[in-house]
């Protein structure tokens, strides 16, 4: 029992109903990082006062209930996660713990992938719907401390006629009046300094100095965490958000509130710029505007533009007109139009010969303002004749370009007669073109916004599907850890080595043919003319000329066989992994023996005055075989290993001797079968130790060298996976053998 404890993986320690120790294991020894033997027949409350706040309330109850106990804590003596186990009994208690620092880590990560994900799912939904100033800033910082732990979101507006900062959005804690004013003037407040310092401020609270400090001397906030985001939109300040946590900020979460900061600061900036113009615009326009704004749809956004912008100037015609333009030719395309019924369609797209002089405008974004066609002073021949030839007698055009650089218009034109253009309505219709341009914008990155927003939200369920996998598979991960770990680094390191080997095969070929090439070429040269002049003479002394044509061949060559021998060495280490062979299927036997032995060769090499170890292969004719490939490959991995093992402190000379045969059918084998026998010439085991080979956490290794289980799991493999046999011959002194074997078909052991 004794030895079983100690080679688990298990922390393990026992104590008295007085609370002393009374034994110890060896992964408890290491994990409490203090020599046992000190600690036996001590309190562990006194040797270890801070696992009385973290697990005694536990220990103290399952002795008191006389029931077990399972949890998980937090240890900051040890900085690990720990999951504990602790078992009454009538002397004392038994406390199994085993360090899951890992484990917690990746769910920790995996946790936080996936509220992100949800996070900025939400924030794009929510700043890409529009809506009021106020509940976008309100749903922001909401998200926040849902989705990212944040204790307390905060979000002040700059107030640019009062000169201060406002608090319009709040979420999570409430902060500190005092010391977070809803209303903040300039001075010496922590939220003005953000606001004027204009870069993220980040850190602990117990950091401040000078008079800051002070202020949070007696507050909760100490040693919470903060961070302070100036809203800033092209130099101009928009607000401050600050934000309080109790754990420091992540880089992936401080890069995430970077983006939604500056989000923010764009939606407040457009909330300004809304405002602005409800407050200088009439009814009409109000109306304009909200339809525009409230729409998503770009055809939407400029057939409403057009059609309330001839309603509100009472014209007969308005377009909205794109400019194209490529290096072959330019064109200006008339996509979205409102007209009087008795007027032609203009819906096209018109070459630069006809549409030239308004597409050059368009172009430089200046725009056109003619009250009458035939008699305006300022206007070039070229456009007046365009007017005229399209039955236009005054013309108003307003370009506009769209933050991803498109350019268009939007054409006023009468045609029934002269129309004088107010100062009033260009004044209008320049808000309106910003509205446009905003709008289409916004219709751009709604249709981003929402394409992100679905590929977040899927990521967000693979991740959260993830988490729950790897909880419910943790319990499976922990037999098969090392050998899977193992697999996964073999084969990717083979096909990480494989691409570079594939590059260089490839290139050798070129490569010798070029050197040929010029190397006959050379001796074309040294044939016609023998006599070259001193300088070339001299330079080829210097370089050893003949040495260097003799010896390049020779170096690619080598360099052949090389890259040769390391696409053999990959090619055995994939076979070894066979990470792709998760299914049942024939595979060659003696490929999988050879790749294991690829992987344990450094073993085998002589070391001092160890002679290194012969491998004698007896390879029958063998088929292939229906089998796990990677699972029998693990088989082999086990039982080679235990005989190096078995060699290590023996006299040379060290000999393993490795036999494959077909088996034929017999009454008691039905199927045909292979066998494979591995045999040592190591110092062989006794009939106890033979009959307990088998068994889980048996392992005659010393303490710390073995867990016991790689038997155990090759037995289930062979005899449970595959319907065959693994049997153990040994006598000591006499070496041991192990025979494998496994039916040729599995089909047949199935329909048997």
């Amino acid at each position: 029992m004794i030895n079983i404890l100690e080679s688990i993986s298990d922390g393990f320690f026992v104590v008295d109903k007085y609370w002393n120790f009374s034994y110890i294991n060896l992964r408890a020894e290491e994990i409490f990082m203090l020599d046992r033997e000190q600690l036996i027949g001590q309190n562990i409350w006194q040797e270890f006062p801070g696992l009385l706040e973290t697990i005694g309330q536990q220990c103290h109850q399952a002795i008191a209930d006389n029931t077990k106990v399972h949890f998980e804590v937090f240890e900051p003596l040890l900085g690990i996660w720990l999951d504990i186990r602790a078992n009454p009994h009538t002397v004392g208690l038994s406390v199994y713990f085993q360090d899951i620092t890992e484990r917690k880590k990746t769910e920790a990560m995996l946790w936080e992938r996936a509220h992100l994900s949800a996070f900025s799912a939400e924030m794009g939904l929510t700043l890409g719907q529009g809506g009021s100033l106020a509940n976008l800033l309100q749903h922001c910082v909401d998200a926040m401390v849902k989705y990212l732990e944040i204790s307390s979101a905060n979000i002040w507006i700059f107030n640019s006629v009062a000169n201060l900062l406002e608090l319009r959005a709040q979420a999570g804690h409430l902060l500190d009046e005092s010391i977070f004013p809803k209303r903040c003037p300039p001075g010496d407040s922590l939220v003005w300094n953000i606001g004027q310092k204009r870069e993220l401020v980040m850190g602990n609270f117990s950091n401040m100095s000078g008079a800051l400090k002070e202020l949070f001397s007696n507050s909760c906030l100490l040693q919470a965490n903060f961070a302070g985001y100036p809203l800033i939109l092209e130099d101009r300040l928009a607000g401050v958000m600050i934000l309080c946590s109790r754990e420091p900020f992540t880089d992936s979460i401080q890069s995430a509130l970077g983006w939604v900061a500056q989000a923010i600061a764009v939606a407040i900036d457009r909330a300004w710029a809304r405002e602005a113009l409800l407050s200088r615009r009439e009814g009409l326009l109000f109306r304009l505007a909200s339809q525009i704004r409230n729409s998503l749809d770009l055809d939407t956004i400029l057939e409403t533009a057009v059609t309330e912008i001839r309603s509100l100037l009472k014209i007969d015609r308005c377009q909205f007109v794109w400019y194209f333009h490529n290096p072959i030719q330019s064109s200006l395309t008339v996509t979205h139009e409102s007209r009087l019924p008795e007027l032609p369609s203009l819906l096209c797209e018109y070459p630069p010969k006809k549409t030239g002089p308004l597409a050059y405008r368009i172009k430089r974004l200046e725009a056109l303002r003619v009250d009458e066609v035939m008699t305006q002073d300022n206007l070039d021949e070229d456009t007046r004749s365009l007017m005229s030839e399209m039955g236009i007698t005054s013309v108003l055009l307003l370009p506009l370009e769209t933050r991803s650089g498109q350019l268009g218009a939007v054409v006023c034109s009468h045609s029934s007669g002269p129309r004088p253009w107010t100062d009033s309505e260009v004044e209008l219709l320049h808000a309106v073109i910003d509205q446009v341009a905003l709008s289409i914008d916004q219709a751009e990155l709604y249709a981003q916004t929402h394409a992100a927003a679905l590929a977040a939200q899927t990521q967000a369920q693979q991740l959260s599907e993830a988490l729950q996998n790897l909880k419910q598979t943790q319990s499976q991960l922990i037999q098969t850890e090392k050998m899977s770990g193992l697999g996964q680094m073999v084969a990717g390191i083979a096909h990480e080595i494989n691409n570079p080997v594939n590059f260089i095969t490839g290139n050798l070929v070129h490569t010798k043919n070029y050197v040929e090439d010029l190397l006959g070429l050379m001796e074309l040269y040294q044939k016609n003319y023998p006599d070259p002049v001193p300088e070339i003479q001299e330079e080829a002394e210097n370089i050893d000329l003949d040495f260097l044509m003799e010896d390049l061949p020779k170096i690619l060559a080598s360099m052949e066989i090389g890259a040769e021998r390391i696409s053999q060495i990959v090619l055995s280490l994939r076979n070894f992994s066979r990470l792709d062979e998760a299914e049942m299927k024939p595979v060659n036997i003696h490929e999988g023996i050879d790749s294991t032995l690829l992987i344990l060769q450094n073993r085998c090499k002589p070391k001092g005055k160890n002679s290194g170890i012969e491998i004698i292969k007896n390879y029958g004719d063998l088929p292939k075989v229906e089998c796990y490939a990677g699972q029998l490959n693990q088989v082999f991995m086990n039982v080679l290993a235990n005989a190096m093992d078995a060699l290590e402190n023996q006299p040379n000379p060290h000999i393993i001797t490795i036999t494959t045969e077909v088996v034929q059918p017999t009454e008691c084998i039905k199927p045909s079968q292979v066998a494979i026998r591995i045999q040592d010439n190591g110092p062989g085991m006794s009939e106890d130790v033979q009959k307990r080979l088998f068994d889980p956490f048996f392992t005659t290794k010393p303490v710390g060298k073995g867990t016991g289980l790689g038997m155990s799991i090759s037995y289930k493999i062979i005899v449970e996976k595959h319907g065959g046999i693994i049997e153990c011959h040994s006598e000591l002194g006499q070496g041991t053998e192990f025979l494998i074997q496994i039916p040729i078909s599995q089909s047949k052991v199935v329909n048997k």
